[in-house]
């Protein structure tokens, strides 16, 4: 009475066959994970779902106009805050003084 090889080989097949088929999946993920799917997935986790690099450049593009307007209009008070200074500080008359 032999050993029955094929009765034992079964299970050492079975397993083998789960490794090599969990060492695909795993290789198959971290490949998807690499690729244009995998940072897609990234984007939309990180809330950027959907925007391009035209969009990303856009959006850039308005903010930094945005910026220059926002320069121009504290020039423009800046401005006006050293006119006002230089006028308060400028010695009036008594005669120009309003009456009670």
């Amino acid at each position: 009475m032999g050993p029955e090889f094929p009765g034992e080989l079964i299970p050492i097949f079975g397993m083998l066959t789960g490794m090599v088929m969990t060492v695909a999946v795993i290789f198959g993920l971290v490949q998807l994970t690499r690729g244009p799917v995998g940072q897609a997935l990234a984007r939309r986790i990180q809330g950027r779902a959907g925007e391009t690099d035209a969009d990303v450049r856009a959006e850039l593009a308005d903010l930094r106009d945005q910026v220059d307007a926002l320069r121009g209009t504290l020039d423009e008070a800046q401005e006006r805050l050293d006119f006002a200074e230089r006028m308060l500080s400028q010695p009036r008359p008594l005669d120009r003084l309003p009456d009670r």
